[in-house]
C-alpha cells in the first residue's frame, strides 16, 4: 500500500502514517481551537487536499464491511490505523500470536491421520 500511495505523490504516505493536519489557532482564551475554512492559508488548504486524496487511496479498495469500519473516520491517518488496528491487532495481541506461533514451531510434528 506504501508503494502504491508514494507511487501517486510521495507527501501523502507522510499524511497517512503522520497525520500533519495540525491545522489549529488560538481563539482569544490562548487555547487551541481548528481554524474554520475562512481562517485557513493556501498552505492550510493543500494539506487538507492531500489528506482527502490519501483517503481516496485508502477507501477505493475496501468491501462494504472494511467501509463500515472507517465511515467515521475524518483523516487518512485515522483511516489507517483503524485498519491497521482491525488487521493486526494492539501490541499485546500481536506478542500473543508470535508466542503461540512460536509454541506451535516448537511443537512441530506429524499429526495422526
Amino acid at each position: 500500500m506504501r508503494d502504491h500511495i508514494q507511487r501517486e505523490d510521495y507527501e501523502l504516505w507522510d499524511i497517512v502514517i503522520d497525520s500533519p493536519l495540525a491545522t489549529l489557532r488560538k481563539n482569544v482564551e490562548g487555547i487551541d481551537v481548528p481554524k474554520t475554512r475562512a481562517d485557513c492559508t493556501a498552505e492550510d488548504l493543500k494539506k487538507w487536499e492531500k489528506n482527502v486524496k490519501a483517503k481516496k487511496w485508502l477507501v477505493c479498495g475496501l468491501d462494504p464491511d472494511e467501509y463500515s469500519r472507517i465511515q467515521g473516520c475524518s483523516t487518512a491517518n485515522q483511516i489507517w490505523d483503524t485498519l491497521q488496528l482491525a488487521h493486526e491487532g494492539t501490541t499485546q495481541v500481536k506478542r500473543s500470536r508470535e508466542t503461540l506461533l512460536y509454541s506451535q514451531y516448537g511443537n512441530f510434528a506429524m499429526k495422526d491421520g
